[in-house]
């Protein structure tokens, strides 16, 4: 059983853009066994979208999977859920053509994919973005670095020395489906603090004004707010895994 992750980034629509995708292979009932391991894949293109960035990201987790292979793709886009297992019926129905007597945008990339879905078992899963979930938040750090040129270390090798905790673990986003409403609910939850990472130093901020004129505009700068101390001290180890 093989686990993707993938994330899409544009810097403007189009502008540059950057794609990451998290490959876990070896999997059995969701959990890690001796047998497993991890590729982490990225690229840019110097004029994109984001759209074409999250179907790139799938691409290029997909083809690093066997033909025949059994596969659970975590991605943050619906453009893309909806794409491949909805409107790309209509699509090829049509000769890729739309209502409007136009090519399907992003044909390339749809074609290539669906040829790389055919030859898989393939399963798509919805997680809101940014809501905690590693696997999501790795592939965020991979698009947005390859959209803004940064030089960027891939690791691949056995999950077991993988430096990033709980890759596997998807519990921040349980039922899938309810991801949005338990995102939104905890949006509305008063903060307890925030904590910002940038150029590498972690800080906690006590609101949201330090916290903002510390990150707004800062290139590669990730911030969250927390609810509790619980918290504030999780996404403080989640981002000191980020700098490793």
């Amino acid at each position: 059983m093989n686990i993707i992750f993938t994330d899409g980034s544009s810097r403007g629509n189009p502008g540059p853009g950057g794609w990451g995708s998290v490959v876990v292979t070896g999997v059995e009932d969701g959990k890690q066994t001796a047998e497993s391991a991890i590729i982490e894949l990225g690229g840019g293109e110097k004029e994109t979208t984001n759209n074409r960035m999250e179907i790139k990201a799938a691409i290029g987790g997909l083809g690093a999977t066997e033909a025949g292979a059994e596969v659970t793709i975590y991605t943050d886009s619906s453009y893309l859920i909806n794409g491949i297992t909805k409107w790309i019926k209509g699509w090829k129905r049509n000769g890729w053509i739309t209502k409007a007597k136009e090519d399907v945008l992003n044909k390339d990339l749809w074609m290539e994919l669906d040829a790389l879905v055919k030859d898989r078992a393939v399963t798509w899963k919805y997680v809101g973005g940014h809501v905690g979930i590693i696997g999501n938040e790795r592939c965020d750090t991979i698009a947005t670095a390859f959209a803004d040129g940064v030089p960027m270390n891939l690791y691949k090798g056995l999950l077991s020395a993988y430096t990033l905790p709980n890759i596997l673990d998807i519990s921040h986003n349980e039922g899938l489906q309810d991801s949005k409403k338990s995102s939104s609910s905890h949006s509305r939850a008063k903060a307890y603090s925030y904590v910002s990472s940038v150029g590498g130093v972690i800080r906690v901020h006590h609101s949201w004004a330090d916290c903002e004129k510390l990150v707004k505009g800062a290139r590669g700068a990730r911030y969250k707010k927390a609810v509790d101390a619980g918290e504030e001290k999780k996404i403080v180890e989640e981002f000191k895994a980020f700098l490793v």
